[in-house]
């Protein structure tokens, strides 16, 4: 029997390693303003385009273009073209404001500029029509050009009038959401006061610097380096905590934080200080259920603690902080909460799978069962795959990677989904395509390869039907991973043998044979010589 298992190639390397989610594909990120991320905005997208589609559009060229976009976004990502910034309304302004075209342009621009050289009583009111002139892109190339308009601006946010300072930072954080890369590092001369600042008294000056901050990190090597040396993470640690109750300060932080993840050389100048810092600590701390609380933090901090799972080699300092308990409790609490339909409640979702599962490849497997207390979690799991499985499949793959990652080497969860009902309802889901059936069979190996009663029970679920279905695919992955599956369930009871027999498996393992895959043809031509024919 050993030697029968060694000849025939098992699932086992390809289907238990860890399955992590790299920073450079996966990593998109949404912005409620400004550009914004890959993976929010298509979601963003969908909901637009439901409400607002042509009627003469058919449903597959709607589908089509989503793909399309989709496929640009990613490339964008990939390519780092894609940049994240968001702008701060001030409470008189709304989002129509905002779009507007500005008729301060050009000289425009540079006649402003004269009159707030020029101090006087209406200086604040010429400052106000400055950050509004600073949204137009070129009007930002002709301020930073024109001599001494930075040194005025610096000058005007450490001034002791505070309206002007206001208004300073206003334009400031205009300039900080230029599409132009050389306007980044001409606000180099103000980052060390905005970080001062973010220990001030006023949240509302605090949150416009933060956002400031956050914007000038992603295009400037030159910006982040600075940053960096002037103590942003040291800084940022003590804002969040000095404002851990404003719900608006934490969010600001934690986008600002994001920002700073993201940058090329995270990994080596970033996420280590992070580490060392009370940061991680904080932002599970944010992650604690609390009904006063507003989502968006939580949102925030879940994609920090994503793109520090997602860099780190070992997560070791995540893992010692129970940062896969906290995930993955609030996991369970999103998921048991059925009919929750509040807005935005799959952006906090998403980072919070992609935390688990890439936390679970690095927990050892002697701490499994402490790092993750609730059995509930595969429940939860199974809720989210369905629920999210038609209105959006990648957050449906998502959970179903999370599962496969929990079963890999866990007696404990691979029960619990026997025990829980749950299989019937993943052998349903084998047909479903855009590689969730994949990963879902692979759930599926996780739990025949734990226990020879665990094949027997899949059995008597279905699975044989299924798989005899699956063999038909023309998915060579699904394929093969069939026949590795197929192989313990029937080395595990001569009754399971057996009864795929009569379900007329031999035929199915004989056309097989002739597939031009020669992986393939090895599996079923075992199957049939050893284990079935033999019978």
């Amino acid at each position: 029997m050993r030697t029968q298992k060694k000849t025939f190639p098992t699932w086992c390397r390809s289907c238990r390693r860890g399955y992590r989610h790299a920073a450079a594909d996966t990593s998109e990120r949404w912005r409620p303003n400004g550009t914004t991320d890959p993976t929010r905005n298509m979601w963003r997208l969908n909901k637009v385009r439901h409400k607002s589609g042509r009627q003469g559009d058919s449903l597959e060229e709607l589908r089509l273009k989503r793909r399309e976009h989709e496929r640009a976004l990613r490339q964008a990502r990939r390519d780092r073209q894609l940049v994240s910034r968001r702008l701060l309304l001030t409470e008189d302004e709304d989002q129509a404001e905002v779009t507007m075209d500005t008729a301060s342009e050009g000289q425009g621009v540079v006649d402003v500029f004269h009159k707030i050289h020029h101090s006087g009583p209406d200086r604040e009111a010429h400052m106000k029509v400055l950050s509004k002139a600073l949204r137009d892109p070129s009007a930002q190339l002709t301020f930073i050009k024109l001599e001494n308009s930075m040194h005025l601006l610096v000058g005007l946010l450490t001034g002791s009038d505070a309206r002007c300072r206001l208004q300073a930072a206003r334009c400031l954080h205009e300039l900080s959401r230029s599409p132009h890369r050389d306007v980044a590092p001409a606000c180099l001369p103000a980052t060390s006061y905005l970080l001062t600042y973010l220990s001030g008294q006023s949240t509302r000056f605090t949150e416009l610097c933060l956002y400031t901050l956050g914007n000038l990190c992603p295009d400037s090597e030159v910006v982040q380096q600075k940053l960096l040396a002037q103590g942003i993470i040291p800084a940022l640690a003590s804002c969040m905590e000095i404002q851990r109750h404003n719900p608006a300060v934490v969010e600001a932080v934690g986008f600002t934080l994001s920002q700073l993840l993201q940058t090329n050389d995270a990994a080596v100048k970033v996420i280590p200080t992070v580490l060392a810092s009370s940061l991680p600590a904080q932002l599970l701390s944010v992650l604690a259920p609390d009904p006063n609380f507003a989502l968006a933090p939580a949102i925030e901090s879940a994609w920090c603690l994503h793109y520090l799972t997602s860099s780190s080699r070992d997560n070791k300092e995540l893992l010692s902080r129970g940062a896969l308990l906290q995930c993955s409790s609030l996991l369970v609490s999103l998921g048991g909460a059925e009919g929750n339909k509040e807005e935005g409640l799959e952006l906090l979702v998403c980072p919070l799978l992609r935390c688990v599962g890439n936390l679970l490849c690095c927990c050892p497997v002697e701490e499994l069962n402490t790092a993750v207390a609730d059995p509930q979690l595969v429940i939860c799991l199974c809720a989210l795959l369905q629920n999210y499985l038609q209105t959006q499949p990648a957050l449906a793959r998502e959970s179903a990677w999370v599962l496969n990652n929990l079963t890999a080497h866990s007696n404990t969860f691979c029960s619990a989904l026997l025990t829980f009902n749950l299989v019937s309802g993943m052998i349903h889901l084998l047909p479903f395509s855009q590689g969730i059936n994949t990963l879902i069979l692979r759930v599926l190996a996780n739990i025949a390869h734990k226990k020879k009663d665990f094949c027997v029970q899949l059995a008597q679920l279905g699975l044989l039907s299924a798989l005899c279905a699956t063999l038909k695919m023309a998915d060579q992955e699904m394929v093969t991973l069939s026949l590795d599956v197929l192989f313990m369930l029937v080395v595990s009871a001569p009754q399971v043998a057996e009864e795929f027999v009569q379900q007329g498996g031999v035929s199915l393992l004989e056309a097989i044979q002739y597939n031009s895959e020669g992986e393939m043809r090895g599996r079923a031509t075992y199957l049939l010589e050893h284990h079935l024919l033999s019978q």
